[in-house]
């Protein structure tokens, strides 16, 4: 089985999460500046296959998007050209970043990490993921 891939797109960071084999469960896999995803992207498929790519669609309460949103349809139609095979599929990340922080604080890390921007955009890009996997096990 290949694996599923998300993407919590921000204009400086990125987070990246990858699901097991079995898509059962998200892991986080890194957090990167923005301008080189795609390259990550190219060299990732080079060594995992991958089913799906989730990226997030920011929301505001009222459920319209944001003006982050043109540059991640922009980001999508390129990585549509680099890897024209692969679905993207797009999930309302609302309140990721939040539940980032809350779980980070939780885990009792320190301070220092706590305040890592780049674990934060990880964190939320496994949420996202994890909550894929959820919304795809109740509608099957």
């Amino acid at each position: 089985m290949a694996k599923i891939l998300s993407i919590d797109y921000g204009t400086k960071r990125t987070g990246i999460a990858a699901t097991d084999d079995l898509q059962m469960m998200a892991f986080g896999l890194t957090a990167i500046p923005t301008e080189t995803v795609l390259d990550f992207l190219q060299k990732y498929v080079q060594t995992e296959k991958l089913e799906t790519i989730v990226v997030g669609l920011p929301t505001n309460l009222q459920g319209t998007t944001n003006e982050l949103e043109t540059e991640i349809l922009s980001f999508i139609e390129k990585c549509k050209n680099i890897l024209p095979n692969l679905p993207i599929e797009r999930l309302d990340e609302r309140f990721t970043s939040k539940l980032a922080e809350q779980s980070i604080l939780f885990s009792g890390k320190k301070k220092s990490d706590r305040q890592n921007k780049f674990l934060v955009d990880e964190v939320s890009a496994t949420i996202l993921l994890q909550d894929y996997l959820e919304k795809r096990k109740r509608t099957t």
